[in-house]
């Protein structure tokens, strides 16, 4: 590992604490996002899409930019990918009421304060941001509820297809105990660069086993896509897979767990490397968030192994980014007390 650099502390720049990190690299380029949150440590309340840039790989950083604030509002669960042909960083987000929670969200409310998906991109390398263009209407069908982007990065594929993950819930028809049970994943993308944008797979498994919620992606040497999800509350593993031949339009079997891999029912991250090996970070203590490990598979994600341990107390959420060099970063919330106390950046090699 190289040195961990801190890149947002909690307590910094305003901010009550900082969460939910995504990470896109090109050249020196390193663009490091993440949700800056004014007031508290919660999901919800006002919330902010903040970003931090390095020109230098990753080992010194410019200070922070705020890429997307409304007054009232949560902003977060930033996904942001690199587009192919014009060279802008196009990013997707969210937004909702910042008094609403999960479960009011999940049931359906209003259009002012419910889920709504936006986009904004920038053509200087991150150091200025359009105004975000709402997208709702083309991403997000009415009987959804809950929706998020990520978190972490969407991807680029070969075609030129820009992929984003993504998940949800239905809104209940009737009154029903376990909303957590009508979660689901999906992806969506876009075919002109980030302009217009459609909904891809949509999965969803009402049995008590399987439960896809925040989803990573990644395009294997072959051409099929790779969606790596986290099985929210079901009784299955804690991290489950499926597979895509069609750049994400369906998905060739519904989500299986993924026996070889423990985890306390978290977000992860994938990353196809060059030489065609497919990485996953992931806490892997199964009853708490600490012991960030990155975890390889020689095999399209069909096993697994653990590589490598990045950090061995309190970590939570992680995303990881090929570098310039060939070697791997990986943007992580980490700390001695808390899984989130900072967010720091560091490399490796395989």
């Amino acid at each position: 590992m190289s040195s961990r650099v801190g890149v947002f502390e909690s307590g910094g720049g305003g901010y009550h604490t900082f969460r939910i990190p995504a990470v896109v690299s090109r050249g020196q380029l390193v663009l490091a996002f993440c949700e800056g949150r004014l007031h508290g440590a919660g999901d919800a309340g006002e919330i902010e899409v903040v970003l931090r840039r390095s020109l230098d790989g990753g080992a010194s950083w410019l200070p922070l930019q705020v890429v997307s604030a409304v007054a009232g509002k949560t902003c977060g669960n930033p996904s942001p990918v690199i587009d192919p042909v014009s060279g802008d960083i196009v990013l997707v987000s969210v937004e909702n009421g910042a008094d609403a929670d999960e479960l009011s969200l999940a049931r359906g409310t209003d259009p002012v304060d419910g889920r709504r998906v936006f986009v904004q991109r920038s053509s200087d390398d991150g150091a200025t941001w359009s105004p975000t263009v709402e997208i709702t209407a083309k991403v997000k069908p009415g009987e959804w509820g809950w929706y998020a982007t990520g978190p972490g990065h969407g991807i680029a594929l070969r075609s030129g297809r820009i992929v984003v993950p993504a998940n949800h819930s239905s809104v209940p028809v009737e009154p029903v105990e376990d909303l957590v049970r009508l979660n689901g994943g999906h992806c969506i993308y876009s075919d002109d660069g980030g302009v217009s944008w459609s909904v891809g797979f949509v999965d969803r498994n009402d049995g008590g086993e399987i439960n896809a919620n925040e989803t990573a992606v990644a395009e294997l040497p072959d051409g099929r896509l790779y969606f790596n999800a986290r099985n929210h509350q079901g009784t299955g593993p804690a991290r489950v897979h499926a597979w895509s031949s069609n750049g994400g339009l369906t998905l060739d079997a519904p989500y299986a767990g993924i026996p070889e891999v423990t985890a306390p029912g978290i977000q992860g991250s994938v990353l196809c490397l060059p030489d065609g090996r497919l990485l996953l970070s992931t806490p892997v203590d199964p009853s708490v968030r600490r012991e960030l490990t990155v975890f390889v598979s020689p095999d399209a994600g069909a096993t697994w192994k653990p590589a490598l341990v990045v950090h061995e107390g309190m970590a939570g959420y992680s995303d990881l980014v090929l570098m310039d060099d060939g070697t791997v970063g990986i943007f992580y919330e980490a700390g001695a007390t808390s899984s989130f106390a900072t967010l720091r950046f560091a490399t490796f090699a395989l």
